[in-house]
């Protein structure tokens, strides 16, 4: 290292003085204290993994021409299934050399911090529960499940990697266990969600557009029941206002300072 990049690396009082600029002195009492606490992600958390997000619009083609709300839909589950699998089989493939950044890791870290903690996410790629996270309410499904079309027999493949090409328990085919275009949430998913919510004092929103709804209301749920929100994401969202606090960065930055 020459004598130059020495001198351009920020020394420890400095990173010290940022991070107490970035973080209020009311977060890290909350965080120190708090027993109950609710962390909800989107997107941009798995984006810092290298994670596509597909977010050209619904319009935009994203496979072999066909627009991404199209071969997402539920419709195109019964038109043609085996074109869903190469769509999915395809992102899986992707998802494969990628690994959870330090905001998984720093929310995973959290689970054993915290008396009750919960972490709702919109992902769908397992980045979470690679990261070390368990029981995670997964408001979207999972990548590395399948669903059968008839009787709901479902399958994690995530340690195997060889997904099932058909029920094993009634035969029938089977679906990437997804919520895709024009379905609603698994039962009780969401509603599990939102008694959690309503019931922690610390909320963190992290990666997230909060744009897509329902999820998109569970820290309005919080907020309402007196708890304290926090967001995390790179630029402001609709959601920026409602918070107690808006910690602009990215979640493998800004996550790991609170522990600190």
């Amino acid at each position: 290292m020459t004598r130059l990049e020495f001198a351009l690396l920020p020394s420890a009082a400095t990173m010290q003085a940022i991070n107490q600029r970035l973080i209020s002195q009311e977060l890290r009492e909350r965080f120190v204290r708090a027993r109950n606490v609710l962390v909800l992600t989107g997107a941009g958390v798995s984006a810092e993994s290298g994670v596509p997000t597909f977010r050209g619009g619904g319009q935009t083609a994203v496979w072999k021409g066909i627009p991404f709300d199209l071969i997402s839909s539920a419709g195109m589950v019964q038109r043609d299934l085996p074109a869903v699998w190469e769509w999915f089989d395809y992102r899986r493939d992707l998802l494969k050399s990628m690994k959870p950044n330090p905001g998984h890791t720093a929310i995973a870290d959290w689970q054993e911090r915290f008396a009750e903690f919960t972490l709702v996410t919109q992902n769908i790629d397992g980045l979470h529960q690679r990261a070390g996270s368990r029981d995670v309410i997964e408001l979207h499904g999972n990548i590395w499940r399948t669903r059968c079309i008839s009787c709901d027999w479902r399958y994690d493949f995530s340690t195997t990697e060889q997904r099932p090409q058909e029920c094993a328990a009634c035969g029938d085919a089977v679906r990437p266990d997804v919520v895709l275009f024009g379905e609603f949430l698994p039962a009780g998913v969401f509603e599990l969600a939102a008694q959690k919510a309503g019931n922690c004092e610390l909320c963190f929103v992290v990666g997230t557009s909060s744009l897509v709804y329902p999820a998109a209301s569970l820290p309005e749920i919080a907020k309402a029941t007196g708890a304290y929100v926090c967001e995390v994401n790179p630029e402001r969202t609709p959601l920026s206002d409602m918070c107690d606090e808006v910690l602009t960065g990215k979640a493998g930055e800004v996550l790991p300072l609170l522990a600190n």
